[in-house]
């Protein structure tokens, strides 16, 4: 316990007691200006949401530590979703308690104190010393920053002495301490009270506040030039990795943002018909389409999720772009479908008739467009897999822990932001296709924000049509490579 806490490894070097005299003097300030963040007025209002969920009952959600990467390393750390969400914290191994008070709840967070120049871990811990890792806030700037009352993490234990199993819920996963320390209840039927916790914060997540709308429109802006950047160093007339147009897009991503929402997929010919094509280990040929599906996570973890398929030539074949008018047609369906009050499962339906239909006008659906949506048949899903799309934030599929009946066997609600996302996808050993469909693969992805009475594309930035995409593809040809600079 002695080594994880202080950060050392062992085979840091055993300093002579002259060097660490020495390393132990001679520092001044290192003072930050601190002021409230933006954000603050909105996560109390979270709190105060949650404390309403749950009068009287203590509420325990942690952030998440690192994790090992390999030996000694880590993984770049990302605080959990909902520990951001309530807190404005990024830092790991946090902790927010609403501790009940009769009329509510004591918000606290519980850290891990910044060790300044007077502890030998400012130098000695590669894991938290500031000479390793760089300046952290104290306990005090931290308070104020995010506008709640922030204490030392080792009172944790001691504060939630006595917090009886019944009256506590925990979000599980993040802390195995904290885990353990709340033995996990079985569900009678349902929810336990910590999965219960779990869907209550992804349902008060739905509904996205004014800085939400913001943050996710900053996340789209940022992958819209990555989009740029890469159409720019797409050739027309030869072969590129598909790893080069992901390390094109990932640079954006950096440059500008916190890094990437999801890994990349860069699909060139047939790996497109690959859903989750993350390996990206092909290259681009003249003729081909490329499918690149990609988000930026921004600085406050709130990410977009957009997808173009581009013709690498330049303009589509007649086929190519028959198939691709399908999936644009069922995308606008479904965008027309969305307004406050309407079922996700009504938007999905308005996106797979149209799909369907064009599967027909291919030639490929066997028997009538009926037929193939009959709930008890779905053939025309061998051409596509997925539904129309999922909602979006924190997590690019946002709010997952939500009960169906608040999500997709739900309605959506203004405010909410979701992806509409439809494709088609022909393997290139499907035998049951014409052989110039083999192979082919075609997916549209936006974001939109539902609005009083119908919707807005987010990401309305990037052309959608055919003709648009070969208009835009040529301007950014045109246009030249660029450095991933801030626009």
């Amino acid at each position: 316990m002695a080594e994880k806490k202080s950060g050392e490894r062992p085979h840091d070097p055993k300093f002579p007691e002259k060097f660490l005299d020495f390393m132990r003097t001679g520092w001044g300030a290192s003072d930050l200006d601190v002021a409230e963040l933006p954000q603050a007025a909105y996560t109390a209002r979270r709190r105060e949401a949650v404390s309403a969920a749950f009068p009287g009952e203590t509420v325990v959600v942690p952030s998440g530590a690192e994790k090992t990467r390999s030996n000694d390393t880590f993984f770049r750390f990302r605080a959990g979703s909902d520990f951001a969400w309530l807190t404005g914290d990024l830092d790991p191994e946090g902790v927010l308690v609403l501790h009940p008070n009769g009329a509510g709840h004591d918000a606290v967070l519980y850290r891990r104190p910044r060790k300044g120049t007077d502890s030998d871990e400012f130098f000695r811990s590669a894991k938290y010393g500031e000479l390793w890792i760089g300046r952290k806030h104290s306990l005090e700037e931290t308070s104020v920053r995010l506008g709640v009352e922030v204490r030392d993490v080792d009172r944790l234990e001691g504060e939630l002495t006595g917090v009886e199993r019944g009256k506590a819920r925990v979000l599980r996963g993040f802390d195995a301490a904290l885990d353990g320390r709340f033995a996990a209840e079985e569900a009678d039927g349902g929810l336990s009270r910590d999965g219960e916790l779990a869907a209550v914060l992804s349902e008060l997540r739905l509904v996205k506040d004014a800085w939400e709308l913001a943050q996710l429109q900053d996340a789209v802006d940022i992958t819209v030039r990555g989009f740029e950047d890469v159409a720019r160093v797409l050739p027309a007339d030869g072969p590129i990795p598909e790893r080069v147009l992901e390390g094109v897009f990932a640079a954006r991503s950096r440059v500008e943002g916190n890094g990437l929402g999801y890994d990349s997929i860069v699909g060139a010919g047939s790996h497109a018909t690959t859903l989750h094509w993350i390996t990206n280990d092909g290259a681009t040929a003249p003729g081909e389409l490329i499918l690149m599906d990609m988000g930026v996570e921004n600085d406050h973890l709130y990410t977009a999720d957009v997808t173009r398929t581009l013709p690498v030539s330049g303009t589509f074949t007649p086929l190519q772009r028959q198939v691709y008018d399908i999936v644009h047609a069922s995308q606008q369906a479904g965008m027309d479908a969305v307004r406050p009050g309407a079922g996700f499962q009504d938007i999905h339906q308005a996106c797979m008739r149209v799909l369907a239909e064009g599967l027909k006008d291919l030639g490929v659906l066997p028997g009538s467009v009926e037929e193939a949506l009959d709930k008890d048949s779905l053939i025309y899903r061998r051409w596509t897999l997925h539904g129309f799309g999922h909602m979006l934030g924190l997590d690019v599929h946002d709010c997952a822990n939500s009960r169906p009946e608040h999500y997709y066997k739900g309605a959506v609600q203004e405010d909410f932001v979701l992806t509409v996302e439809p494709g088609l996808y022909f393997q290139a050993n499907d035998e049951l296709v014409p052989e110039e469909l083999r192979g082919v693969g075609i997916r549209i992805e936006d974001d939109v924000r539902v609005t009083t009475d119908g919707c807005e594309n987010l990401s309305a930035g990037l052309p959608r049509s055919a003709e648009d995409v070969e208009a835009w593809l040529g301007e950014q040809r045109e246009a030249g490579p660029r450095l991933a600079l801030p626009a």
